[in-house]
């Protein structure tokens, strides 16, 4: 729907960098900074120890990816969930106790609601979606997409997602949400239009539907363009290795490759970001993501649409927040500040969190 708008950031930069703290030594490159050209990435000879790349075996990258996403026998093990012990009972219990269930304290958040207008932030694999093989076939069912187009009757509605905006809108496909992808990195949100017909800070898509942008590292698309392209290249010969063009940061997803060729893989990562000192690794589910050194995350996300929506004010709002994964937690850490508002993790089992609630799954989230 938005692949015919324009890319021109629309928010007034000075601002947003004086509300969401954006320190200028974390800005991206300026105009006159380096170019990018392609085939700048230059292979570097690697060591193996063992049939294993000491790179990333001391960077802990290996061991990153291993823990990204673990089995369920292996969660269950180091939570000692499922054994037969009053012990090991105890440890999953004490976690709920920590986390409790959304959905059994449903009343206590209504109650603490109270007075307060709410917004509501989602992740959306494995929030919204289930978690599958191939992200493009996570897709939300009708009742999920029912469910939040009548949360955003009610409450400013977000979804926040690694994805690129464009390919999150298109799996949503709701035009009433704000939308923010690529981590937070690009931000559309809807405006309604004023009565004098003027804007300032709002474009028309092809549909005449107003919306209006925020890119805080629209001047690192060159650079992650020509890392995607050297990234497509040079996995292609591993099989079930996926990359992926998130618009402001690129992504090697790795859930289908052989485990023996995970160190294959992320040493290839760690050539490519020797030429890229602007750009840094983060892990996800069964994913590695190149993205920009700013300061910023999903949590500077959410402190944005607050402050655009004119909800930044502490007493009298509660955002929630409801995700599944690690780069989830920087919005969750913004959310328990000061008991700013609710993280909900969605997890089958438990897992260190920031979050304050918890729910199993998509259906539960439903």
């Amino acid at each position: 729907m938005f692949s015919g708008q324009p890319s021109t950031v629309l928010a007034d930069p000075s601002s947003i960098k004086e509300r969401v703290t954006i320190h200028s030594n974390l800005m991206p490159y300026s105009q006159t900074g380096t170019s990018f050209s392609t085939g700048l990435y230059i292979p570097i000879p690697r060591k193996k120890t063992g049939g294993i790349i000491e790179d990333v075996l001391s960077n802990g990258w290996l061991d990153a990816m291993k823990s990204s996403s673990p089995p369920r026998k292996k969660l269950l093990k180091d939570f000692n969930v499922g054994v037969a012990s009053d012990d090991c009972d105890f440890s999953y219990s004490s976690w709920m106790n920590k986390h409790p269930s959304a959905l059994t304290s449903f009343e206590q958040i209504i109650d603490f609601a109270e007075g307060k207008k709410i917004a509501v932030f989602l992740d959306y694999d494995g929030t919204l979606s289930p978690i599958v093989d191939d992200p493009d076939r996570a897709l939300m069912s009708d009742d999920m997409r029912s469910a939040v187009r009548n949360v955003a009757k009610y409450f400013p509605t977000a979804i926040i997602s690694g994805r690129s905006r464009d390919k999150v809108y298109d799996l949503v496909g709701l035009a009433e949400l704000h939308y923010a992808g690529s981590h937070g990195m690009d931000i559309m949100s809807p405006v309604h239009k004023v009565s004098d017909g003027s804007s300032n800070s709002c474009t028309t898509d092809k549909q005449d539907k107003e919306v209006s942008l925020f890119q805080p590292a629209s001047e690192f698309l060159p650079m992650i363009d020509e890392v995607f392209r050297t990234l497509v290249d040079t996995t292609k010969d591993i099989k079930g290795a996926k990359v992926e063009n998130h618009k402001f940061c690129a992504a090697v997803h790795y859930r289908n490759v052989d485990e023996k060729n995970w160190p294959t893989i992320a040493q290839l990562v760690h050539d490519i970001l020797k030429s890229y000192p602007r750009l840094r690794l983060t892990h996800g589910r069964k994913v590695l993501e190149i993205r920009p050194v700013i300061d910023w995350d999903k949590g500077k996300a959410v402190e944005f649409l607050l402050e655009s929506l004119g909800l930044s004010n502490n007493d009298d709002v509660l955002p929630i927040y409801i995700g599944d994964d690690k780069t989830d937690e920087d919005a969750f850490k913004v959310l328990r500040k000061d008991n700013r508002g609710y993280g909900i993790l969605v997890s089958p089992l438990p897992k260190e969190t920031k979050a304050f609630y918890s729910l199993r799954d998509p259906s539960e989230v439903g």
